[in-house]
């Protein structure tokens, strides 16, 4: 699976063109067997450097290269995907900020996400 559809990557780019505003994550790439999440928010137009936020045990803002993740070999033979099921609400410094106080960006998106359902009404 290509880590970003076509809409994605012209959603990133696009962003990207608009650098420095808070977006909100656009994919969020993972590491289905261990630590390493990548929720992105901007493509450089070298179409390569993402920036988003970083969380390898550490949650951080910054740039990232999307060629880097594919060409990761992990045991198996499984590989960094995007999450297919990620809905991103809020912008990434909202993110950032969940994920330094609850540890992770992985349990920041789930209390995201659930702060989200309850306040559209659907229950936690």
């Amino acid at each position: 699976m290509p880590l970003l559809t076509p809409g994605q990557r012209d959603q990133l780019l696009a962003n990207g063109r608009q650098s420095g505003r808070d977006h909100v994550p656009v994919a969020k790439f993972f590491n289905q067997l261990g630590i390493g999440t990548w929720p992105a928010t901007e493509l450089d137009a070298d179409n390569d450097t993402c920036v988003g936020l970083a969380d390898l045990g550490f949650p951080e803002i910054g740039s990232f290269s999307l060629e880097e993740l594919a060409s990761l070999s992990l045991p198996f033979g499984m590989h960094i995907e995007r999450d297919i099921f990620f809905t991103a609400v809020y912008p990434l410094s909202t993110y950032a900020e969940a994920a330094r106080e609850a540890g992770s960006i992985t349990t920041a998106i789930r209390i995201l996400s659930n702060a989200a359902r309850t306040g559209r009404g659907e229950g936690a």
